[in-house]
């Protein structure tokens, strides 16, 4: 039903060995690693493209913002990253 389905890629070598060591250093395999960091990388991008959407669906239904206003609200949200 909901078997779990592999990738096979290739790795070049550093990159396979930062997997191997970060996996052992949380008690994990490296497949376990990349099921994970691959899991978290499509939550992420899922993630952007449903902001994205919500966008283009804001502006389909003419729910705009100035110029001006958008780069307030991008300074504001440099600011607060920075703040950490």
């Amino acid at each position: 039903m909901n078997a779990p389905v592999s990738i096979t890629t290739p790795l070049d070598p550093a990159t396979f060995a930062m997997v191997e060591e970060l996996a052992r250093y949380r008690g994990i395999t490296g497949e376990e690693f990349a099921a994970e960091a691959i899991r978290e990388a499509a939550e992420h991008h899922a993630g952007m493209r449903a902001y994205i959407q919500e966008g283009i669906d804001s502006a389909d239904r003419g729910e705009l913002i100035s110029q001006e206003e958008m780069e307030i609200w991008f300074e504001e949200r440099v600011a607060a990253r920075r703040r950490g």
